[in-house]
């Protein structure tokens, strides 16, 4: 019989493949996941994805497919969707130990020189504070500190994607604060201007502060003059 090689070969018709029943979806999930995220290494990155699956964790998948951002540096790798993987993977520890975030960092396909940069910038040890780490790596991306609050919030928010990205204020203060003093030429009295003149609008709305608040040309400048 053409095509057939030797009388021994196992012939098989349809009713004979089991197929899982689990396995066309998890691959049509597996698919949209990685259309969504468009991982610079696909094998390292599928590899991670499924590892997650398997151990009940967050995979490394975008919410949704993601555009260049004109302040963003195209060589980094890093985006804010990929930030806000490494989020929602990494936030609810708060602590967390650098071999942990070098996995997360690798399995999201991103250039081991920006972490090393990252860790740099925030002087971390074995042991980091996430969202000191996350704050830092907002700024990366940004043209400026006010930018990189507006990421801080667009990612930290509950709000639904296009709202208001609302963060508590207590929050904005801690990671404000923390990044002006990693800049360094922000002084003590500018940031204390930046904070009274946003409590009028944190009054108003439950304890919560938007990017639209400090935007507004009405608020100082978050950043150095």
């Amino acid at each position: 019989m053409p095509g057939v090689q030797g009388t021994d070969a196992p012939m098989y018709c349809s009713q004979q493949i089991n197929i899982p029943p689990d396995l066309p979806d998890i691959l049509k999930q597996f698919t949209k996941a990685a259309i969504r995220t468009q991982p610079n290494d696909v094998l390292q990155w599928s590899a991670a994805y499924f590892h997650a699956l398997a151990s009940g964790e967050t995979p490394p998948v975008k919410e949704r497919l993601e555009m260049p951002v004109a302040t963003q540096k195209t060589d980094t790798g890093l985006t804010p969707g990929i930030l806000a993987v490494l989020n929602r993977q990494l936030g609810p520890k708060k602590q967390i130990s650098q071999s942990e975030l070098e996995k997360k960092w690798k399995d999201n396909c991103l250039p081991e020189e920006q972490l090393e940069s990252l860790l740099s910038i925030g002087s971390f040890g074995s042991e980091i504070e996430w969202l000191k780490f996350f704050a830092i790596a907002c700024s990366s991306l940004s043209g400026n500190i006010t930018q990189a609050m507006k990421v801080i919030c667009e990612i930290l928010t509950k709000d639904p994607e296009g709202g208001a990205a609302r963060i508590p204020f207590p929050l904005f203060q801690d990671l404000y604060t923390y990044l002006a003093q990693i800049d360094g030429e922000i002084s003590e009295e500018q940031i204390q201007s930046v904070f009274e003149s946003l409590q009028y609008h944190v009054d108003k709305q439950d304890g919560m502060v938007m990017p639209r608040n400090f935007l507004s040309k009405d608020c100082p400048s978050l950043g150095s003059n």
